[in-house]
């Protein structure tokens, strides 16, 4: 029975070729437009990532870590203060303009770290090193910056180049690799207080404070405490575990309650689910059709509904199978493409190929489902007819 379903499938190569693009055009799209997407909410958190601190503190409206509200410098001294911290250092985030040296401009995420700890220093350094940042006017940029910064895109910058930050020289002691910054512009990093001289003065400047509890504490307690004494904003960075204080979740939240992204996204995913089913229902229904004598004879010659609706089952099976399996493949050369180019984001969690297996089998269902009922209600004496 099995063989013969796969002759009946295989022998109309044309229905059989329109079902499986069905379902290798909806497997692609969902995939690639969910993996996006994914990608995308995590560029929100770059900065959490590109600057790592077990307690983000901030200016008790700020809602996500690309939202910058300036607090007091004396607001540092207060958060050394609470029982449990270990340490707490300040750091500068700021979107700002550099100049190159053909004139033009672009904007950069500028942070400024500690001098004396670097804490929120990026963390895979490939060429120079950390203390480098000491030096007069010295920065560490991101590898999109070496592109973004040259005024030739075919001679990108390199170790010991300069460049201007509102008109103040900046020097290049390391390269690092960062992940891509929602804004779209590269990392730079630099002092703290040389930050701030890049920066336009402002009454308040301090972005935000990182801080790392004491051993025996653990970053809830300690968040707690800073918020109580304080009264800012403590987020824990905890990497998207379950948290109501997590910087991660909280901001990528913030992006989805906020913006239009995910109804955009959304809408994409939806279409390529109706598409794929409406391909597929069609064309199985017509498939099935198209061999009711078949069908039908095996039905006189004693095959019982149930195994008809099992070859029909069986044929379906095969056409999702090979269509999910094309198009998971698809979108996974997709996403090794947009790696390798650091665009568009990708990120594909293990959640989704899971997920799109279930939308595929149930359109899959569903196309058989007409089949099904067409052959359950077949009279065996069609074959005989003329």
């Amino acid at each position: 029975m099995f063989r013969l379903a796969l002759k009946m499938l295989f022998g109309d190569s044309a229905k059989y070729l329109m079902l499986v693009f069905g379902v290798m055009f909806s497997t692609f799209l969902i995939t690639q437009q969910s993996s996006v997407f994914c990608g995308l909410m995590l560029w929100t958190t770059a900065i959490i990532k590109n600057a790592p601190a077990p307690i983000w503190v901030v200016e008790k409206e700020v809602k996500q870590v690309n939202q910058t509200i300036a607090m007091r410098d004396t607001d540092l001294g207060r958060v050394r203060s609470v029982a449990g911290v270990e340490w707490a250092m300040p750091i500068y985030s700021g979107v700002q303009n550099v100049r190159m040296t053909n004139g033009s401009l672009t904007v950069v995420q500028l942070i400024g770290i500690d001098s004396t700890t670097f804490a929120g220093a990026p963390m895979r350094i490939t060429e120079g090193g950390i203390d480098a940042l000491r030096q007069p006017n010295a920065v560490i940029v991101d590898e999109l910056a070496l592109q973004r910064l040259s005024p030739d895109p075919k001679t990108p910058l390199k170790m010991g180049d300069t460049f201007e930050i509102n008109d103040q020289e900046a020097r290049i002691v390391g390269i690092c690799k960062a992940m891509r910054s929602f804004t779209g512009g590269p990392f730079i990093w630099t002092t703290y207080d040389r930050a701030l001289s890049y920066a336009p003065p402002q009454r308040k400047m301090l972005s935000a404070i990182l801080v790392s509890p004491s051993a025996g504490h653990n970053l809830e307690g300690v968040a707690d405490a800073i918020e109580k004494d304080t009264g800012l904003k403590a987020y824990v960075n905890t990497g998207f575990k379950e948290s109501p204080r997590d910087f991660n979740t909280a901001t990528i939240f913030w992006f989805i309650k906020n913006t239009g992204i995910p109804i955009s996204f959304g809408t994409t995913v939806i279409v390529g689910i109706i598409v794929g089913m409406a391909i597929c229902c069609q064309t199985f229904y017509l498939f099935v059709l198209d061999n009711l004598k078949h069908y039908g004879a095996l039905k006189a010659m004693g095959a019982s509904n149930w195994k008809l609706c099992r070859m029909l089952l069986i044929q379906v099976g095969v056409v999702g199978f090979v269509g999910y399996g094309i198009g998971l493949f698809l979108a996974s050369r997709f996403g090794l493409f947009a790696l390798q180019n650091q665009q568009p984001p990708f990120f594909m969690p293990d959640i989704i190929p899971f997920a799109v297996l279930g939308v595929i089998t149930v359109i899959c269902l569903l196309s058989s489902f007409l089949g099904i009922l067409r052959v359950s209600l077949l009279d065996a004496a069609v074959v005989f007819r003329g």
